[in-house]
């Protein structure tokens, strides 16, 4: 641990010694680097305070979204001043090499104005981004319409209407007003099903409580199905014992009723229509090693008809890849969420980019592979960094032909 300690604070004074650097070559005010010098001392100060506070028991969200924010909005933009000011560092060593074998009289160039605040702009505009994301980012919710063909879907079944949300994280707003928006666009939609695919909390079903009203008023002809995501098991948090985690997801399952959404848990429903069936499958969550691995498509398809048109719930888009695509029950299309996007990244028309990618192979928006299709939601809300740029929160309509 101290060792860690050790090499930390050698890689920020490195880091700060750098950025003042830039500065000073900007700023020769010696109050603005007095000024510079003292906020940057709060900043870590306030820092270190949050990071040695922070608990895993904590319900409340405040302080993980504090720590988070100051590391993306103070700490990551300094590593672009860093770049540009090592690669001025590498010419600056040549040509002195230059002038040394060159010249009687070598010198060292000074940096150069142009570099630092080069340097100083983008992780200026990084900042910036990083806050409007904070503020307004989160709260840009847009709905994502998709139509798409099932082999085998029933004639009743034709122009059929379905909403996908995923990955409220609850925890992660304080203000459920502020999301009012969002509900207001899903219900616009008019749409005849709506399934939640995991993750509506961080850890806690009591963060839920205040949203319960709010999420009850979305509508839909034919009901509101939902799945547990991976951190809906609370396996994130310290619990005061094993009593209580384990009532976790009983009262998780409860408050999700009573704001009529129905727990499918390894099993399915069925939508009928003029005698013709759609299957709605929900599994709980299937991930990658370290995530869980609670999910059953043996269970959840028994009794269903492989050639019956088929909806899986599963949250992880993983699972599609390891064992939906060829599972025999034949499912035709997926509904994941999980990855978020990473909540930063480009998505245009014909540009998409995140992080996620170097995780997950598919991790936004539709794929198909030996005939069967994964759609994977960009996610409703926000987790740790309690905001998005580039990849905004989104409400999928999905219209079946």
């Amino acid at each position: 641990m101290q060792k860690n300690i050790l090499i930390f604070t050698g890689i920020i004074f490195v880091l700060e010694f750098y950025v003042y650097q830039a500065f000073k070559t900007v700023a020769t005010n010696q109050w603005l680097r007095l000024a510079y010098w003292l906020v940057t001392i709060l900043v870590y100060g306030f820092f270190i305070y949050e990071l040695l506070g922070f608990s895993r028991s904590e319900r409340d969200h405040h302080r993980i979204q504090t720590i988070a924010s100051i590391f993306l909005i103070f700490l990551i933009p300094k590593l672009f001043i860093v770049f540009f000011l090592i690669l001025e560092d590498i010419g600056r060593f040549y040509r002195y090499l230059f002038t040394f074998y060159a010249k009687p009289d070598p010198y060292f160039p000074e940096r150069r104005r142009f570099i630092s605040l080069l340097g100083l702009g983008i992780a200026g505009i990084f900042s910036t981004l990083i806050v409007d994301g904070i503020i307004f980012g989160k709260y840009r919710h847009w709905v994502r319409k998709v139509k798409l063909k099932i082999t085998g879907l029933p004639n009743s079944f034709k122009g059929y209407k379905i909403v996908q949300i995923s990955d409220v994280h609850a925890g992660s707003f304080f203000h459920p007003e502020k999301l009012q928006h969002a509900v207001n666009l899903i219900n616009e939609q008019n749409p005849d099903l709506v399934l939640f695919t995991g993750d509506m909390v961080n850890n806690f079903a009591s963060e839920f409580e205040p949203f319960v009203q709010l999420f009850s008023t979305i509508k839909s002809k034919d009901g509101k199905f939902s799945i547990l995501g991976n951190h809906d098991y609370g396996d994130y948090a310290d619990w005061n014992s094993p009593a209580e985690k384990a009532q976790n997801i009983p009262n998780l399952i409860e408050l999700q009723k009573k704001a009529g959404f129905e727990m499918l848990r390894n099993e399915h429903r069925i939508i009928e229509k003029n005698g013709e069936k759609l299957y709605i499958l929900g599994v709980e969550n299937w991930g990658e090693k370290p995530f869980p691995q609670y999910g059953d498509l043996d269970k959840a398809a028994i009794g269903v008809p492989a050639e019956a048109a088929k909806i899986l719930m599963s949250h992880d888009p993983s699972h599609f890849d390891a064992k939906v695509k060829k599972h025999p029950s034949n499912v035709q299309l997926t509904l994941s969420g999980h990855t978020h996007g990473m909540q930063f990244g480009i998505d245009l028309k014909n540009i998409r980019w995140s992080p996620a990618q170097y995780r997950y192979k598919k991790w936004a928006d539709l794929y198909e592979s030996e005939g069967k299709f994964l759609y994977v939601n960009r996610g409703f809300g926000v987790i740790g960094y309690p905001g998005r740029v580039g990849i905004e929160p989104e409400i999928t309509l999905i219209e079946l032909s």
